[in-house]
């Protein structure tokens, strides 16, 4: 999918967002659930969408709000439960091959949100150092190197400065309970609330809403003049129904976020992108909990509220992927797999864990441990969906421990070698 387009299906901005692509996915699962593909076959589109995630992720070129590259709570979130469902689908047409190996990946994703997405040094509120990072960021196809939310700098746009990317939190990682990858009581998901709640909250007279994430440049100015490439992020609705879908999740009642959102509509019952949450301008310009300038309706902020209606009515969380849930938030399953791609191509990995070298054209890999004194072939598996892998035996090697590899294809030569080391007991296994 384009990232925007014009109404005839012309792509006009063509940023890649991993979630986007993931989304397509979704839809088919409910679609399913409900009874309503009829004679319809998703297949066909999720095992491409599937076959993309997996090959050009972790790291996505834009998250949700189309301005930063690198591993987003959210975006992880959806690509996580989007391969869970095109396991489902691989599952329904016998490639029980491709099942296992979508849901390897996305287990491997699961097991890395907190390495790559937590920050134990956060500064922003007393008491919680750890919590979950608005973005951790990085170049996607250039993330050998781990990422590390702790030291990374962030550049924000719309003139929000540079900034540590520890200290920048949103509400993304609700995400991952909203569909089901974490527990609405994991410790670190309460902890993370509690940050954003301190930050980000503003209580207004309509009721609490919340700011996308703290030195936001897109909004209305601080003299209620319009945004013309810097202002001042303000509360947008939609994010107080994302809080209030946590909220029921959590056990509590969502029916006061259902109100305020209600409130924050205006007398056509349409819903803005963003609402005034600074005090009233003299000339009555902006309202404190009125709409700015910004976009009215938008149709986003309507369908999170149509959705958040309907999980009240359920008592549960309808976006919440079952299978999802009970894989992750409700058993915890992990990974003893590192997962090696052209567009993550690790350097060095933890021991004790296999090496899965994925590519999206067949070859068989030639490897060695002990600088091609000895040397070894093998043979990558096709899943059927235009993935191959081949697991290296880096879980049965010694830390410190070097693994060179390169690649066959066909009769030719990739021409280089590849190393991935084993991060020696106690070492930082982050960095090179």
């Amino acid at each position: 999918l384009p990232q925007n387009s014009a109404i005839t299906g012309e792509a006009f901005w063509k940023g890649i967002q991993l979630d986007e692509v993931g989304a397509p996915i979704l839809l088919a699962w409910r679609l399913r659930r409900a009874n309503a593909l009829r004679e319809f076959d998703p297949w066909p589109i999720a095992s491409r969408a599937a076959r993309y995630l997996v090959l050009h992720g972790p790291v996505t070129a834009q998250e949700r709000w189309e301005e930063n590259s690198g591993y987003s709570p959210s975006t992880l979130a959806t690509v996580i439960a989007s391969l869970v469902c095109a396991s489902e689908f691989a599952h329904g047409k016998n490639n029980l091959l491709a099942t296992e190996f979508l849901l390897d990946y996305a287990d491997w994703l699961s097991a890395h949100l907190e390495d790559w997405m937590v920050t134990s040094r956060g500064e922003l509120v007393e008491g919680k150092q750890r919590h979950y990072v608005r973005i951790t960021p990085a170049v996607p196809d250039q993330a050998g190197a781990l990422p590390d939310p702790d030291r990374a700098e962030i550049v924000l746009a719309n003139g929000g400065g540079q900034h540590p990317a520890r200290n920048i939190v949103g509400g993304d990682f609700l995400q991952l309970v909203r569909l089901g990858v974490r527990a609405a009581d994991d410790p670190l998901i309460v902890d993370s609330l509690a940050v954003i709640d301190r930050v980000l909250k503003r209580d207004l007279p309509q009721g609490p809403c919340w700011r996308r994430y703290n030195y936001d440049g897109y909004g209305q100015k601080a003299d209620g003049g319009a945004f013309d490439g810097t202002g001042e992020g303000r509360c947008w609705p939609i994010l107080a129904g994302e809080r209030a879908q946590y909220e029921l999740s959590a056990g509590g009642d969502s029916l006061p976020f259902i109100k305020a959102i209600e409130n924050f509509a205006n007398e056509g019952g349409m819903l803005p992108e963003q609402i005034w949450d600074a005090a009233d301008l003299p000339d009555g310009k902006m309202i404190r909990g009125g709409p700015t300038g910004s976009a009215m309706p938008l149709c986003w902020s309507h369908a999170e509220y149509i959705t958040l209606v309907r999980s009240h009515r359920d008592g549960v969380c309808f976006d919440r992927i079952e299978s999802v849930y009970q894989r992750y938030a409700k058993a915890g399953t992990g990974s003893n797999i590192e997962m090696w791609t052209f567009a993550h191509p690790l350097q060095r990995i933890s021991p004790g864990k296999s090496l899965r070298i994925v590519t999206g054209v067949a070859a068989s890999i030639r490897w060695s441990f002990d600088g091609w004194v000895t040397v070894n072939d093998l043979e990558m598996q096709d899943t059927g969906i235009g993935c191959w892998f081949g697991d290296l035996p880096s879980d049965q090697l010694p830390a410190g421990a070097v693994m060179v590899f390169t690649f066959l294809w066909g009769q030719r030569w990739e021409g280089k070698n590849f190393e991935v080391e084993l991060a020696m007991q106690g070492s930082d296994w982050r960095s090179l």
